[in-house]
């Protein structure tokens, strides 16, 4: 019998795999092919620490990617992982 996945057959492309504590490897595989599907760099603030902009525009651009990677990483989260991480 094939194993049990936290989320159903296949993807979309418009919301992010849900991920509700289970096979964390897959869906982190997951995760990242949907956020670079949107922007890498929105993966890049996802896995790079936060570095200070030097100028205006990057900091601008810096907080929309920094806005669109929480908002990503949030609705990807069950209710129980969100309270864990909240």
């Amino acid at each position: 019998m094939a194993e049990k996945l936290p989320f159903g057959e296949g993807a979309s492309i418009n919301k992010p795999p849900l991920f509700c504590g289970l096979n964390y490897q897959l869906w982190k595989v997951r995760m990242k092919f949907f956020v670079e599907s949107i922007d890498r760099k929105i993966w890049n603030v996802i896995t790079n620490s936060y570095l200070i902009p030097i100028s205006e525009n990057v900091s601008s651009e810096r907080e929309h990617l920094d806005c669109v990677a929480m908002n990503i990483t949030v609705s990807a989260l069950d209710s129980n992982e969100l309270l864990k991480v909240s």
